[in-house]
């Protein structure tokens, strides 16, 4: 393990859990901005001038402004989940209606994502509003034969593939967006900004208040988006584009800090871990395992790959993981075998992974993960996001890029083993007594790296803790495989502190396989 690995801390965090239902829309009950009458002055003069540096500048003019959210829609409270699900968008009211994947439908506003947010139309470097008209879209009656009356405004809009067979990317909620990825299922989700996360009683979520989509350059289509909440205004830009390795998008943003924020939150991403083959004590449910997402990876700027299991911990924690210029994280579900999860209706195996890679200099900071417990898979539990290190000011500018590909495939660099599976439970020899107050860990790793070592080749396992004591460590090939390895860890957990292992394979001064970091209650 090199030397200037990424320090690792671990604290409980405040309660709080996000419905997966509300993440994406509800959270948008903070309120969003309708469209002005600047706005409407420009549909009757024919647009407006539009430029990226434009948007930069509004972002801080709106900053210098007072945060006022606006009252949502009251008509919204009528539209619940099931009447969501009897609306359809006319396909015939889709901008770009049949230009590849840049066809573009936006969602109704309900109960759950109950304020409007301002979309605009750019072409020839000047912006026009798009009118909502309840002609959009098709109402199925009820069992009575009744409809409801549509709420005015949009909530979010959705980019469709090709055809119009559902779509590659969708913006609804707060500052939320998501994408089906490669293997075309929805899974975890990312958005703009993480504002004070895991700290009792003061996360903020952000919100797009108002967006404008242009098609390009070239196959691209680019959102620009504007950021406000009480903390900070921002401007965004996502060049976004189909490939194949699944969706990418290029990001760029500028910040404007209106007050200080204890913990900032930059490219974070949220997801759902209930169980998996490590914590098999809460799988109440009659599936094997039930996650969007197994793992948070990490490339350090001083490239040590890391994988760190996601868990369900007994209470709300974060854990930070110390770098400087970081390579990219990303949550991953790196386990895609169907017979895991055997579920065939969410497809648990197809989760798109989402990386981060970070374009120019981050500098100095951490990744950070927060972990909040659940009972159910409804809840998203999971966060992961950078945050620089230096106290986040009112005042302080930020200009940060970066990739975000939702990928099928996993993006760790070719060579070094990766760690496929991680089993938890009694230490000791089976058939005997368990020691008393110990755990173990069962890691296997697999990779090329350990194709044909054997036990006399001077493979061994390095491993450290913080919190408890490792009494015991073995690694040794898997029977009947041709490059796995087993690696075996007793930790003695007699002061009761969960114990923060890191480990990993080695022969000689040769690292065999990436660094596994596990939390072990």
């Amino acid at each position: 393990m090199p030397s200037n690995s990424p320090v690792t801390s671990r604290e409980p965090s405040a309660p709080g859990i996000l419905s997966r239902r509300h993440a994406l829309a509800g959270i948008a009950t903070t309120g969003l901005i309708l469209a002005t009458g600047g706005a409407q002055a420009a549909r009757k003069s024919g647009g407006q001038p539009f430029s990226w540096e434009w948007l930069q500048q509004l972002a801080v003019d709106r900053g210098r402004e007072g945060w006022h959210a606006p009252e949502p829609i009251a008509a919204a409270a009528a539209i619940d989940y099931d009447e969501v699900n009897r609306i359809s968008f006319r396909a015939d009211h889709a901008l770009w209606r049949g230009d590849g994947e840049r066809e573009t439908r936006f969602f109704p506003i309900h109960r759950f994502a109950n304020t409007p947010v301002e979309i605009n139309r750019v072409e020839g470097g000047r912006a026009f509003p798009v009118p909502f008209s309840p002609a959009m879209y098709d109402i199925a009656p009820d069992k009575h034969g009744r409809r409801f009356q549509m709420a005015p405004g949009f909530a979010g809009f959705r980019l469709m593939n090709a055809g119009g067979r559902g779509d590659w990317l969708a913006y609804q909620g707060a500052s939320y967006f998501r994408s089906a990825g490669q293997l075309h299922q929805y899974g975890l989700s990312a958005r703009a900004l993480a504002i004070d996360t895991g700290i009792d009683g003061q996360e903020e979520f952000p919100i797009f208040t108002r967006f404008w989509l242009m098609p390009g350059p070239d196959d691209a289509m680019t959102v620009f988006a504007l950021l406000e909440g009480p903390s900070v205004t921002g401007a965004y830009r996502f060049v976004n584009r189909k490939t194949e390795a699944g969706p990418v998008q290029d990001v760029t943003a500028t910040l404007h800090l209106r007050r200080d924020v204890a913990r900032l939150g930059i490219a974070p991403l949220t997801s759902m871990f209930w169980y998996g083959e490590g914590n098999r004590a809460q799988a109440i449910d009659w599936r094997p395992e039930i996650h969007d997402s197994d793992g948070l990876a990490m490339l350090t700027g001083a490239g040590e790959r890391i994988w760190r299991p996601l868990g369900n911990p007994p209470h709300p924690t974060t854990s930070s993981y110390s770098d400087s210029n970081p390579r990219g994280f990303g949550l991953l579900q790196r386990d895609r075998q169907f017979v895991h999860y055997q579920d065939d209706g969410a497809y648990y195996e197809k989760r798109p992974n989402l990386w981060v890679e970070p374009i120019g200099d981050w500098g100095p900071g951490a990744v950070m993960l927060y972990e909040i417990p659940t009972v159910r898979e409804i809840e998203d539990n999971i966060v992961a996001f950078w945050t620089p290190a230096g106290p986040a000011r009112a005042g302080n500018r930020y200009d940060i890029g970066y990739r975000l590909t939702w990928g099928g495939d996993d993006p760790a660099p070719a060579g070094l083993a990766r760690a496929v599976d991680c089993w938890t439970g009694v230490a000791g020899r089976p058939g005997h007594d368990p020691l008393p107050d110990a755990r173990r860990l069962v890691a296997d790793f697999e990779g090329a790296r350990l194709a044909g070592l054997d036990r006399e080749s001077g493979v061994e396992g390095v491993v450290t803790t913080n919190g408890g004591k490792v009494i015991a460590t073995y690694a040794y090939p898997v029977v009947g495989t041709a490059s796995r390895w087993r690696l075996i860890v007793d930790v003695d957990r007699s002061d009761g502190r969960p114990s923060d292992l890191r480990a990993y394979l080695k022969r000689g001064g040769d690292a065999l396989s990436e660094t596994l970091l596990y939390l072990l209650y």
